[in-house]
């Protein structure tokens, strides 16, 4: 593949900040949560960017968007590339959005250079990848892969109580398209890192090998509110220190796995939440990550163990149920030799990695040979206002991403 074939990286960039007009945080980052009116703009935008590329946007009943740049050969499996548009409620500019533009500009590199391919290619924005509104994450691409089914999803209710399916339809993208139809050729994903190793040892590309597997644990303690200032200490049954003794366990757990293993709590109810009354109910997600499905479980266990023992403890009710789970991820060997192909031929240094986060990609594996690219983030810094990268490192990502579908699609001299 000639090294001179790159994308267009100010167009490339400047697509990026226009959709980071959509959406505002409160600092620098995004508020796009899935389904929202936010995301339905977004959406819109995308849609009028590969109609302008010449796409046929097609949109399935998880409101999947499949933008498809046609082939010398039609009736082929098509290469598909893309991520997702949604955001955290603090969420960053390029967290999913980074892929789905570089799948976008890399149609739009091919028409400017005239280049054919035999098969299709099609850029996808996959809906709710976050999570953040509708629990669990990779919900339409979960759909697409068979993990979930779409009734179920469509009943998940936000936190006021809107359903998947209603807000689907409000926003206008629930599609006529059967979900999972779509055959795949090959799948390819370009995120960010969301960590720090890229940056700190100076690497231009991770080549995904693998994905963490993760457990959501949803852990819901009942004890007794009362007055904090004239109750007796021995005699509390205080929901808020059980949930803190949890999250100090779920540390120590994780830590007792290394180098790999991860853990934490993230969210966190206590009520009635006043600043005078010992909490009676607090409401918590412990979530545990390791890329080995033996020490995965194996945590799991301690933690669920664990947490039991200290409610005994400390007198309180509780209840431990699964708020998402999906086993560690083997990416294809295929793939990734194409993307370090790829990355060879444009002379960008480049390690394998192991994503410590989900991504659709992940479910995707499981119907389609599938490999992840990722480039750095400052600091590592993700899933926050403040998360940055460089045009440099925006360019390198979608050249090597370029490169790698031209390989797959199979370039008609």
């Amino acid at each position: 593949m000639p090294s001179n074939r790159r994308v267009d990286g100010a167009r490339r960039w400047q697509s990026l900040m226009d959709m980071a007009e959509i959406g505002p945080g409160l600092r620098c980052g995004n508020n796009r949560q899935a389904l929202t009116d936010a995301d339905r703009e977004g959406r819109d935008l995308f849609r009028s960017w590969c109609e302008d590329a010449g796409m046929i946007v097609g949109i399935d009943s998880m409101g999947n968007m499949f933008a498809r740049h046609e082939g010398c050969e039609p009736d082929l499996d098509p290469v598909m590339t893309g991520s997702h548009l949604d955001t955290q409620s603090i969420g960053g500019r390029y967290d999913g959005v980074l892929g789905v533009l570089a799948g976008l500009e890399v149609v739009r590199t091919i028409r400017d250079m005239g280049i054919r391919t035999r098969r299709p290619i099609i850029v996808v924005n996959w809906t709710n990848e976050e999570g953040t509104r509708f629990a669990p994450a990779m919900l339409a691409s979960g759909v697409f892969a068979g993990v979930h089914r779409q009734d179920w999803v469509y009943a998940r209710e936000d936190a006021q109580g809107r359903r998947f399916g209603d807000e689907l339809s409000r926003i206008g993208y629930r599609g006529s398209e059967p979900v999972g139809r779509r055959r795949i050729h090959a799948h390819y994903e370009l995120h960010i890192e969301q960590g720090p190793i890229l940056e700190v040892e100076g690497k231009d590309i991770g080549i995904v090998t693998h994905a963490q597997g993760l457990y959501w644990l949803q852990i819901t303690l009942i004890g007794q509110e009362a007055h904090s200032g004239s109750t007796p200490m021995p005699m509390r049954r205080n929901a808020g220190l059980g949930a803190a003794q949890i999250t100090d366990l779920v540390h120590r757990v994780a830590m007792d796995y290394q180098p790999d293993a991860v853990g934490a709590v993230g969210h966190c109810d206590v009520y009635p939440n006043s600043r005078n009354v010992i909490p009676g109910r607090a409401v918590f997600t412990v979530d545990i990550r390791s890329p080995d499905l033996t020490t995965l479980r194996a945590m799991t266990r301690r933690i669920e163990d664990g947490a039991v023992r200290i409610a005994d403890d400390l007198g309180l009710g509780i209840e431990i149920g699964l708020a998402g789970h999906f086993n560690p991820v083997s990416f294809d060997a295929d793939c990734i030799a194409t993307l370090r192909a790829a990355a060879d031929g444009l002379g960008y240094s480049h390690r394998d990695i192991v994503s410590g986060a989900g991504h659709d990609a992940c479910w995707i594996n499981q119907v389609a040979p599938t490999a992840m690219i990722m480039c750095p983030c400052a600091g590592g810094l993700s899933h926050n206002e403040d998360e940055a990268i460089s045009r440099d490192w925006a360019a390198a990502g979608a050249d090597v991403l370029l490169h790698a579908v031209l390989m797959t699609a199979e370039v008609v001299k």
